[in-house]
C-alpha cells in the first residue's frame, strides 16, 4: 500500500482571517474600558459635589440627607433624627432639588374636581345579577 501527500487547497488570505477577529476582541476590550471609566469618573464626581443638605441615594436604595462628609464616609439623615454612616462609595446618586421642590408644589396644590374615577367592572353587577368573585384556585391535591 502506497500513500500519497496531497497538498491542501489554501484560502489566499490566511493571515488577514486571523487577524479580524483579533482586531475584534481588543475592539471591544477597549470600548468596555472606556464605558467603565466613564462611570468611574461620575461616581467621583458624585461623591465630590456632596455637601451638608444634599438628598442621595445610596447604591442599596437608602435615601436620605447628607449631615457630614469625613474622607471615607458619609453620614445620612434618613429620618428625623435618625443617622447612619455610610461609606462614600456607597453613594448612588444625587436627588436635584428642583424634583424635590416640584413633588412638594404638588402636594400642596388640591384636586380640581373631586369625581370619583371610573373604573370598568369594578364591583358592579352583572348581567345575570350576581357581582363576580375573584377567580378561584385549583386545587392543590387530586381525590382518587
Amino acid at each position: 500500500m502506497q500513500l500519497l501527500a496531497v497538498p491542501m487547497a489554501s484560502s489566499g488570505g490566511g493571515g488577514i482571517t486571523l487577524l479580524i477577529p483579533l482586531i475584534l476582541i481588543v475592539g471591544m476590550i477597549w470600548f468596555m474600558s472606556r464605558t467603565q471609566r466613564k462611570q468611574r469618573e461620575r461616581q467621583a464626581q458624585t461623591v465630590a459635589s456632596l455637601a451638608p443638605g444634599t438628598k442621595v441615594i445610596t447604591t442599596s436604595g437608602l435615601v436620605g440627607i447628607v449631615e457630614e462628609t469625613d474622607d471615607d464616609y458619609v453620614t445620612l439623615e434618613i429620618s428625623d433624627g435618625v443617622l447612619v454612616q455610610v461609606v462614600k462609595a456607597a453613594i448612588g446618586r444625587i436627588i436635584p432639588e428642583e424634583a424635590t421642590d416640584e413633588a412638594a408644589d404638588a402636594d400642596e396644590e388640591p384636586a380640581a374636581d373631586n369625581d370619583p374615577v371610573d373604573v370598568p367592572d369594578a364591583g358592579r353587577d352583572k348581567a345575570d345579577g350576581k357581582v363576580q368573585d375573584a377567580p378561584k384556585t385549583p386545587p392543590t391535591h387530586t381525590e382518587n
